[in-house]
C-alpha cells in the first residue's frame, strides 16, 4: 500500500508539484465545502473581488464538492456543469485542491495544470467523514441551508490524486 502524503493549510505550489496521479493524500486543516447551488456564487464573488467581504481566502485552499448536513459529508459529482465550471476560476483564485468524484473534462484538466492545482477524489464514505469534522461554520449564503458555503476544520481526510500536471486516472 502506498504511503500517505500529509498536507495542511496553506497548500503550496511546491506541494502540488510534488504530487502525481495515484498518490494518497491525508489532509488536516480548514477546507471549504460547496456544490452546484453555491459554487457559481463563489465564482461571482471572486470575479467581483468580494471574497474577502465574506471572510473567504482561497489562497492555498481545498474545496470539497459536497453539502454539509447532520448525516455527514460525501462527495457529489464534480462534472456537474455548475461545479466543473467553477474549478478553473476558483483555481485562479488560489484553490489548490478540488475534491469530489467523477471524471472531469480535458479543458478542466488543462486549467488545473495552468493554475498548479489538482483534482482529487474520495470514496463515498459520508458517515466516516462526519467523524473527521472538528469545527463547522457557514461563511456565505446561509439561505442555501446544507448547500451553503461552509468552512470546516477537519482531521486526516484521505484522498487520491485523480488529475495532476495534465494527466488523469480517467481514460476517455
Amino acid at each position: 500500500m502506498k504511503e500517505c502524503i500529509y498536507l495542511t493549510n496553506p497548500i503550496t505550489d511546491n506541494d502540488i508539484l510534488s504530487l502525481k496521479v495515484g498518490d494518497i493524500i491525508s489532509f488536516s486543516g480548514f477546507i471549504y465545502c460547496g456544490r452546484d447551488a453555491v459554487l457559481p456564487k463563489i465564482v461571482k464573488l471572486y470575479q467581483e473581488k468580494r471574497l474577502e467581504d465574506n471572510g473567504i481566502d482561497l489562497s492555498g485552499s481545498l474545496i470539497f464538492h459536497t453539502a454539509v448536513s447532520t448525516a455527514g459529508i460525501g462527495a457529489t459529482s464534480s462534472n456537474k456543469y455548475e461545479i466543473e465550471s467553477s474549478i478553473a476560476p476558483l483555481s485562479e483564485a488560489g484553490t489548490k485542491i478540488h475534491l469530489g468524484k467523477g471524471m472531469i473534462s480535458q479543458t478542466t484538466i488543462e486549467a488545473l495544470q495552468k493554475c498548479k492545482s489538482i483534482f482529487a477524489i474520495i470514496p463515498p464514505v459520508t458517515a466516516l467523514l462526519q467523524s473527521k469534522i472538528e469545527e463547522s461554520e457557514i461563511v456565505a449564503f446561509p439561505e442555501e441551508g446544507m448547500e451553503a458555503f461552509f468552512r470546516l476544520r477537519i482531521r486526516e481526510i484521505k484522498m487520491i490524486v485523480a488529475v495532476a500536471h495534465g494527466e488523469s486516472i480517467y481514460k476517455e
